[in-house]
């Protein structure tokens, strides 16, 4: 697998990848990441062409799923985590 270039984001890091008949098109912000992987085609097969197929809707998209991602992290962590509670302090006068 190697890297073919990035697609510009401000608040993600998009990596375009190519592998044996397939592109993928990695995207990361923060400690998630998402990797969609394509079946290189006749209309498929250059970053140019994955720049194309990941335009703004694509990329808000990918964004609203890394909310839902984190959501899920953190309830889970909720869930996960044993509550605090707060220790009782000597009244020190």
């Amino acid at each position: 697998m190697r890297i073919i270039g990035y697609i510009e984001h401000p608040t993600m890091k998009i990596t375009v990848f190519k592998d044996n008949g397939k592109l993928s098109a990695k995207f990361e912000t923060g400690l998630f990441e998402q990797t969609y992987k394509f079946r290189e085609m006749d209309n498929l097969k250059n970053l140019v062409d994955v720049q194309e197929l990941v335009d703004a809707t694509y990329q808000a998209e990918v964004m609203e799923h890394f909310q839902t991602m984190n959501r899920i992290r953190n309830t889970g962590l909720d869930r996960f985590l044993p509550k605090l509670e707060e220790e009782d302090f000597e009244e020190i006068v």
